[in-house]
């Protein structure tokens, strides 16, 4: 780290928490079968290497999303590290009560800010997908279990384009509602550039508490990196990423994976902001996961940092 920090940076926040999703959000849309001892070990590898928080599972229907049929098993398979937050997608009651089967530590709801998004993600409209999450998120609480709610499209819409900030807040208002702990901003097509991030970051961070939203940025255009940074410098401090840079959305043609978690790390070591994660094992779980996948690593950092140990 350089001693010439320009006024832009004094700002940024003196640690973040990074989200690890790969394992959930970065595999379902795989193809192929990926095993469950494979899902099993990489969870492992993440939790090791320093994560608070792995998305590890989903328990929606098999029919949706055949690749997270297995989420029990995974769940049952993993060594629990104490004080790691293990979380599962859970879309109903069905989904809850199968992630109290495998004992997950956080509950995590999602809706979107786009109503063409919502029929085409969860075949209904938003205020049908926020009702079927009312009993979902009463039992969390009452459980004392995390729960977090996540909204699709904050930034843009494969369907209708741009999504104005009135319809974020509205999503952002009724998750609060509910009780969520925190609250995802999802670029599920990876469209925001960094002045509309900062944007509608700052007028959110106005009705939910700012210390309790995340962004979850997708790299489709390659303004992943540059949007968590206007996040920040707005006071974010909490974001999502997936090893390797696994990923992309189903229901949005085109969209890459999240911004990968070796990049943002290496990012986060450069400005010299901590994260508490060992960005040498994450490089080594993105390649044993890329391998496992027989797909390129999509992590930059990671690519580089593999050739040069090498």
């Amino acid at each position: 780290m350089f001693d010439g920090h320009i006024a832009l940076y004094r700002s940024l926040p003196k640690r973040v928490k990074i989200i690890e999703v790969g394992p959930r959000d970065g595999l379902q849309s795989e193809a192929g079968n990926v095993p469950t001892t494979t899902k099993v070990d990489l969870v492992n590898r993440l939790a090791r290497a320093g994560f608070a928080n792995v998305e590890s599972a989903s328990f929606v229907s098999p029919k949706w999303v055949p690749q997270m049929a297995d989420g029990l098993a995974v769940m049952r398979g993993i060594e629990r590290i104490p004080g790691t937050i293990y979380s599962a997608l859970t879309p109903n009651m069905r989904g809850y009560e199968n992630a109290r089967e495998a004992n997950v530590d956080e509950i995590v709801i999602f809706s979107s800010a786009s109503e063409a998004f919502a029929q085409r993600n969860v075949n209904g409209s938003i205020a049908e997908s926020i009702e079927r999450f009312v009993p979902v998120a009463k039992a969390a609480k009452d459980a004392g279990l995390r729960l977090r709610g996540g909204i699709s499209c904050c930034f843009g819409c494969p369907y209708q384009g741009e999504v104005p900030l009135s319809a974020v807040q509205d999503v952002v208002a009724r998750l609060a509602d509910l009780g969520c702990d925190e609250i995802d901003l999802a670029d599920t097509i990876g469209v925001g550039t960094a002045g509309q991030v900062a944007f509608v970051v700052e007028n959110v961070a106005r009705q939910f508490p700012l210390d309790r939203l995340a962004g979850h940025f997708h790299d489709t255009y390659g303004q992943g990196l540059s949007n968590i940074l206007a996040a920040m410098q707005i006071g974010m401090h909490i974001f999502h990423s997936s090893v390797a840079g696994l990923g992309g959305c189903p229901y949005a043609k085109g969209a890459t994976g999240n911004v990968a978690t070796e990049d943002i790390l290496y990012l986060m070591a450069g400005l010299g902001i901590e994260t508490g994660i060992d960005l040498d094992a994450v490089v080594q779980a993105g390649d044993f996961i890329s391998q496992a996948l027989g797909k390129n690593n999509a992590a930059r950092a990671g690519r580089a940092l593999l050739a040069r140990a090498h």
